[in-house]
Order: structure tokens, then C-alpha cells, then sequence
């Protein structure tokens, strides 16, 4: 079986295509072909060493995927060959997971667009809703507007009555970002937008900040927000921000650092929230984007141009 195996930390030409043990579906478990798999920034940081330091190599890098039940385990009575999932996946062509990490999909969603949901989704899902509330009123700055992530946290606050102020690398993404529902837009590629964001506002500020894009967003992220405003940051991949003093935090804000499973704690919170996913894309609400598809053999390729931030949209590998 294909499969990309990572057998040393460092740049993407680490990621190779090798021949691996097919899986086989013990005790509660079942083995899926996988047919679309999502790349995300958080693989970059298990290739580079950043996160996963727990995890032994060689190793199976993914996060997100769909695809079908090949085979079923003892005690998995939930399942059946032949059924169409998504779960949290693989960069290969075959995968062995828990049952309970397994979401049945409805008919009208397709593969690719529950492999775009399984990471990202929940994850906007969780910013937006849950770290925090979006409100009918409030003003958002989300980064790298016209990305997988940002652009289904701009649809989830458009959704819920709130006001999107994308930022941007470059002119050539502002069309993604508008189309992901960005009502004003910032182009910026040195961290310098805090200024904008104020002009924007009439000086006020954003309700909220959501910030993947590193250690050189970090001060004007937090120079964006209003008063009691919150600064939800989860781009360490790009680099940790700089410590910082508590005490000398401006305008009473809020800063954390949302956790994907605190959003989906169990099997109950998962399913309920992939519901609640796929019921905004079959109303229309929330559209996902696929930016660019990758062969298999081509997840080098596929890290390489995510890590440049020429891409928009979702990156999916199709094994």
C-alpha cells in the first residue's frame, strides 16, 4: 500500500512515497479507502517538529480525510463496507482508526468537501462559535482571509451577523477573501495593519482577532482589537509570539490559544458538530473551496506551496 512516511524531521522534501503494510481493522476499528485527504499547517509543524514531539518515526502524517469503509473490525456494528466517512486522516491510500473517530456522510456531501471539513471546519467551527461567540454587530480581523481556514471563519462570522475585515499577502488573494464574504480588506505582508484596522473602525477596533499567520502578526493583532476585545491565536507553526508581561496588556483584551478537541471533547460533540457543518453547506452558507489537488507522491509539493502563501482555498491530496 501507498502511503507518504515521515522518517525524519526537517523540510518537505522529507515527506516520501513508499510501500507500506496494508492496515487491518482490528477490535473497534474498521479500514478506510481514502480518497481525498486535506493538508494542512498543522502537518507542517509535524514535519518540521513542532508538534507530534510524543510521536515515534517513522510516522504517517494528516489530520483530515473521507473516503470509504474497505472493512470492519470485531465489535464496530455502526459500520459497513462499502459506507462513504470522513475522520481526522492520512496521508496514504488505505488507513486502520477507531470506529468512533468515523463520521458517517450524508449523501449530498462529497468526499472532498468532508475532507475539507474534518480539520479545518471544526476548527473555524470552534473559533467562531465557541472560543468565541461570534455576535449580530461584531468586527472581525481574520488572517490569511483567502485561506482553508480563514475564509470558513469569515463565512462563520458572516453567518452569524457579524462584520469581516480580511487581511491578506497580496492584490491576488483579494478576490478569494471577498468571495469568502471579507467586507473590507487589508493587503499586508510585513505586520503593520493595526493602523487600517482602527481607520476601518472609526478608530474603535475589532471585537476580535483571529491570527494564524506567526510571530510577526502578533503586536498588531493585538494593537487591532477594541476594548475587551479578544485575540484568538493559533499560529505557531509560523512562530511562537514573544512573552509577554500580562500586566502590560492594553485595554483590558483577551488572548488564547483555542485547542481543535476541546471543540470535539467525544464521538457526541463530533457528530454534532459535523451535523451542524454539513447542514450550513447543503443551506449554502458555508461553501468550501478546494485551491489546488495533489497527487500523492506530490505532498512535498503540496507543503511547499503552502509554506510559500501563494495558495488559496483548500489543498487536498487525492491517492
Amino acid at each position: 500500500m501507498k502511503a507518504i512516511v515521515l522518517r525524519q524531521r526537517g523540510a518537505a522534501e522529507t515527506l516520501v512515497l513508499e510501500d507500506i503494510e496494508a492496515p487491518v481493522a482490528r477490535a473497534n476499528e474498521a479500514v478506510v479507502d481514502v480518497f481525498a485527504s486535506g493538508v494542512n499547517f498543522m502537518d507542517i509543524g509535524v514535519r518540521n517538529g513542532l508538534l507530534w514531539k510524543d510521536k515515534a518515526l517513522p510516522l504517517v502524517p494528516g489530520v483530515e480525510g473521507a473516503g470509504t469503509v474497505a472493512a470492519v473490525g470485531s465489535g464496530v456494528t455502526d459500520l459497513r463496507p462499502g459506507q462513504r466517512v470522513a475522520w481526522p486522516g492520512s496521508y496514504s491510500k488505505q488507513i486502520a482508526l477507531p470506529a468512533a473517530s468515523l463520521v458517517p456522510l450524508p449523501d449530498d456531501i462529497t468526499d472532498e468537501t468532508a475532507a475539507a471539513l474534518m480539520m479545518q471546519g471544526i476548527t473555524a467551527s470552534h473559533f467562531a462559535t465557541r472560543f468565541y461567540e461570534t455576535k449580530p454587530g461584531d468586527v472581525a480581523l481574520v488572517h490569511a482571509a483567502a485561506g482553508g481556514v480563514g475564509s470558513l471563519v469569515s463565512q462563520i462570522v458572516k453567518l452569524r451577523g457579524g462584520t469581516v475585515i480580511g487581511r491578506v499577502s497580496s492584490e491576488e488573494k483579494i478576490g478569494a477573501a471577498r468571495a469568502a464574504g471579507a467586507d473590507h480588506m487589508i493587503v499586508d505582508r510585513e505586520g503593520k495593519f493595526a493602523q487600517q484596522v482602527l481607520d476601518l473602525t472609526d478608530g474603535r477596533g475589532a471585537d476580535v482577532v483571529f491570527d494564524g499567520s506567526g510571530a510577526s502578526t502578533f503586536q498588531d493583532s493585538m494593537g487591532s482589537l477594541a476594548r475587551h476585545g479578544v485575540l484568538a491565536y493559533y499560529g505557531p507553526v509560523l512562530g511562537a509570539p514573544p512573552p509577554i508581561n500580562v500586566a502590560t496588556l492594553p485595554r483590558s483584551i483577551k488572548i488564547g490559544f483555542p485547542t481543535f478537541a476541546d471543540h470535539i471533547p467525544d464521538r457526541d460533540a463530533l457528530l454534532e458538530q459535523t451535523a451542524i457543518l454539513f447542514e450550513w453547506i447543503r443551506s449554502g452558507e458555508l461553501k468550501i473551496e478546494v485551491g489546488s489537488r495533489y497527487a500523492l507522491s506530490d505532498a512535498a509539493l503540496a507543503h511547499a506551496d503552502l509554506e510559500s502563501r501563494r495558495t488559496t482555498g483548500k489543498l487536498l491530496l487525492i491517492p
